[in-house]
């Protein structure tokens, strides 16, 4: 009887520890099934918050890079990859994925030192990190470089932030050059008035008043040169101020218009013995614009081809055309034209095709075709230049049908 209830202990020892064994073993098997799932379940919101990042840094406005200490880009936003567009970024070196080693070098001393640098990089058109898609001659670009304190390991990531300020760089630019100018155009009639003002304060000058009235007329050409500029600054600072009062946009007669310029210019073509004929589609075609613009782009164009074709057959014509989409008005002229290299500079503030002007001569103030092409772009249209010298020149501005309208 003892080893009966002996070997049925034993059994149901046995027993126990086979149940105990294979509830072990299913616990094993949750658990890894568990560990698998919490691993996916990482795995996922790993790749989630990756994603979720990605989103957010192709979101932003400037190109931003990740790089690590050994100046390897590890990250490469939306933004960076069109700005070098057709190169690899993410594995390569800086210095390789930079076609000008200017741009690297803000982060390689950052890399360096472990300090935050900002710094504007101005290139040239061919190493622009747009490649051939550049257009804009001199680019100019702000690295922002600094290290991540919240990068794992000893070897910190940086971040760097490419920013195109081209706009910025050229805008600035153009005020220090029209500033340095200005100062120039203003000067020399200032000088030349001064100095016929020392010589009729000589002794025994004002005696002679021929030479005097003579060195009085020079001195009122000058100072009328100088008001010249200083209203055509005046024009162009009110056509860039973006105020609303700038341009006063009302109906007008296109015909009308030119007829007025032509009536100003009158003694001048006359003179001249030029033919100025006018070529519109339509009589009644009304601008809708500012007036007095208007009528300075025209006057600035027509008097442009009388003062630089003196020789007698001069032929300029004036004339306007509608399309389905836009209206367009040019001004030729059959002259010596505009030489190639002067083309992409002539809308320059102060830039003169023609410079052999004697003292005595009162040149244009340089100013007439900037404040054309600001005017035309003020009434949200374009103006450009074409020129076989000898042949003709023409002024084409283009602008969008709904500144015009027909009068029936």
């Amino acid at each position: 009887m003892t080893d009966h209830l002996a070997i049925i202990a034993t059994f149901g020892v046995i027993v126990g520890f086979v149940i105990h064994t294979f509830r072990i073993r299913a616990l094993k098997r949750e658990c890894a099934k568990l560990v698998v799932e919490i691993g996916k379940k990482s795995e996922n919101d790993l790749r989630q918050a990756q994603d979720e990042r990605n989103h957010l840094l192709d979101a932003l406005g400037d190109a931003f890079l990740i790089v690590d200490s050994d100046a390897n880009i590890r990250f490469a936003n939306a933004i960076a990859r069109n700005l070098f567009s057709g190169r690899e970024l993410v594995g390569r070196p800086v210095r390789e994925a930079f076609l000008d080693p200017r741009l690297a070098e803000a982060l390689l001393q950052c890399l360096e030192t472990g300090e935050p640098v900002q710094q504007r990089v101005v290139l040239p058109q061919q190493t622009s990190p747009l490649g051939d898609l550049e257009t804009r001659g001199i680019n100019a670009w702000n690295i922002d470089a600094a290290q991540l304190t919240d990068s794992r390991g000893s070897k910190p990531h940086t971040r760097v932030v490419i920013r195109d300020v081209t706009s910025e760089y050229q805008l600035d630019q153009i005020r220090k050059d029209f500033v340095a100018n200005a100062s120039h155009e203003l000067r020399t009639p200032l000088a030349i008035i001064t100095g016929y003002l020392e010589n009729l304060l000589d002794e025994g000058m004002l005696e002679d008043p021929e030479m005097a009235k003579r060195f009085l007329s020079v001195m009122k050409k000058h100072a009328e040169r100088i008001s010249l500029i200083v209203e055509d600054m005046l024009v162009i600072s009110r056509l860039e101020s973006g105020e609303a009062s700038a341009i006063n946009i009302e109906p007008f007669k296109i015909h009308s218009c030119i007829k007025d310029v032509l009536e100003r210019l009158e003694s001048v073509i006359q003179n001249q013995k030029a033919i100025v004929s006018v070529n519109l589609q339509q009589d009644n075609l009304i601008m809708q614009g500012d007036r007095f613009y208007w009528t300075q782009v025209l006057f600035n164009l027509i008097e442009n081809a009388l003062k630089q074709n003196l020789h007698k057959d001069l032929r300029i014509e004036v004339g306007a055309e509608e399309t389905d989409k836009f209206v367009r008005i040019w001004v030729s002229d059959n002259g010596v034209g505009i030489p190639s290299a002067d083309l992409p500079h002539i809308f320059r503030r102060f830039y003169r095709v023609e410079k052999h002007h004697s003292q005595m001569e009162i040149k244009g103030t340089g100013l007439g075709l900037s404040i054309v092409k600001r005017a035309i772009e003020a009434h949200h249209g374009t103006i450009t230049v074409a020129s076989t010298p000898g042949r003709e020149t023409k002024f084409l501005m283009t602008l969008p049908k709904a500144e015009v309208s027909i009068v029936l």
